[in-house]
């Protein structure tokens, strides 16, 4: 089961993470491997498989997600062989390719300025550069389980 929350003492991320996703140290190690992938982002989102030299994806799952708000779409987990894990997940009317990251509990995936952190069910999606201390963009989402 995909699994991911928010951490730190205030119900947001902690300092360091915070300030990590912020200036982008967190995707620097990620940022060759992230501009390889995104060649192939639209081919993933479609019927043809995510391809990626050197890189061998394992199992890939999608899940079905309704918000608090009422908002539903679709997020795709690519889990590879090396231990890597992605989600491409809908932002503004466009799929992101999202990098798995170390996070507290839980998975945390980022992408451009953006987090989505799952843990259980459940996701919120965060907007790092919305403000000092970020609120989800969108919050209380959960797997449809049919």
């Amino acid at each position: 089961m995909i699994e991911g929350r928010r951490s730190g003492a205030d119900g947001g991320f902690s300092t360091g993470a915070n300030r990590a996703v912020r200036s982008g140290r967190v995707l620097a190690l990620a940022c060759g491997f992230t501009a390889a992938l995104s060649m192939n982002v639209a081919r993933a989102a479609g019927t043809a498989p995510l391809e990626v030299r050197d890189i061998q994806v394992q199992a890939r799952h999608t899940f079905n997600y309704t918000c608090a708000n009422g908002k539903t779409f679709k997020v795709t987990y690519l889990n590879a062989a090396n231990g890597q894990s992605f989600a491409l997940v809908p932002v503004n009317g466009r799929k992101l390719l999202f990098v798995g990251v170390i996070a507290d509990s839980g998975v945390k995936y980022v992408a451009d300025r953006y987090v989505w952190w799952t843990k259980g069910p459940g996701a919120d999606l965060y907007d790092m550069m919305s403000d000092a201390s970020p609120k989800p963009v969108v919050s209380g989402c959960a797997t449809i389980m049919r």
